[in-house]
């Protein structure tokens, strides 16, 4: 198959989940979503990473680091984390620190607290395999689209959330039920949207996917949509979904939003447009 041709939503949703299956076994399917994830977006952005550095070079000879949305340094890319042998989940693990710290302003633990080097649950056999798995599939924008990747992103959570049963609630809405709640709020264009309990970001995105379907123009809720989650690894998938999705401005934080509420103007409390949650009252 050529890279440049377009993957498919199916192909890609099945290629996902066959992700889960290589994991099944010595990690809990409660935990997949703790390692899936960020493979997903690290495969996602070292291959976003090489086109962009393609194209540059074509065009000028020379890298520039403006020209990559995203910063990996040297030793930190997915071609450098597959080259491994053994200690798979310590150069995962590295990377992964190195990457957040090259981009803090954007990607300040997006890629959670997982602990890739424990070889008790996580051997370098497993490991290698799953980093395998997913170099089989191109994922950079002129194979993959933002809209497709979402859509597989999303296709995933659910997943996960059935196969969870009844932890599924902390961190997953029925999309069925936030669409309802969103023709109820009608959010419109220019105004803020804020998810106290964000879990995974779907309101977020239906908040846009709203306005779209009324006619508005998106952009103009980019840098207006607002989310807090308690749970580190819930919070990071959200924002790897927004990202996965297109979407790069939006301001999504992790803590307790009733202990310590993340926004603020000035000393009082951020007011918002539209407040949206489905609390984890269990």
């Amino acid at each position: 198959m050529s890279t440049l041709e377009p993957i498919t939503l199916s192909r890609l949703e099945a290629h996902l989940w066959e992700s889960a299956n290589i994991l099944r076994g010595p990690v809990d399917a409660s935990d997949f979503k703790t390692y899936i994830f960020p493979l997903l977006f690290f495969k996602r952005i070292s291959d976003v990473y090489d086109k962009e550095l393609a194209e540059v070079m074509e065009i000028y000879g020379t890298d520039f680091p403006e020209s990559h949305r995203f910063q990996i340094p040297e030793g930190c890319h997915w071609k450098d984390v597959r080259s491994q042998t053994r200690n798979i989940g310590l150069a995962l693990q590295n990377a992964f620190r190195e990457i957040e710290k090259a981009n803090q302003d954007t990607l300040f633990n997006i890629f959670g607290d997982a602990q890739w080097s424990n070889k008790e649950r996580l051997s370098d056999e497993l490991l290698i395999n799953l980093i395998e798995h997913f170099s089989t599939l191109p994922l950079s924008n002129s194979t993959v689209e933002p809209d497709i990747l979402g859509q597989a992103y999303e296709y995933l959570i659910k997943k996960f959330a059935d196969a969870t049963n009844k932890k599924a609630g902390e961190f997953y809405t029925p999309r069925s039920a936030i669409t309802l709640m969103m023709d109820i709020l009608d959010p419109q264009p220019g105004e803020t949207v804020y998810d106290p309990a964000c879990g995974t970001g779907g309101m977020l995105l239906e908040a846009l996917n709203h306005v779209q379907k009324s006619g508005g123009r998106v952009e103009m809720l980019l840098g207006k949509l607002y989310g807090q989650e308690k749970n580190l690894t819930t919070s990071s998938i959200a924002r790897i979904n927004l990202f996965l999705h297109g979407i790069e401005d939006f301001h999504i934080v992790r803590g307790d939003t009733l202990r310590t509420p993340a926004f603020h103007t000035g000393d009082q409390l951020q007011h918002f447009d539209v407040v949206i949650a489905n609390p984890p009252f269990s």
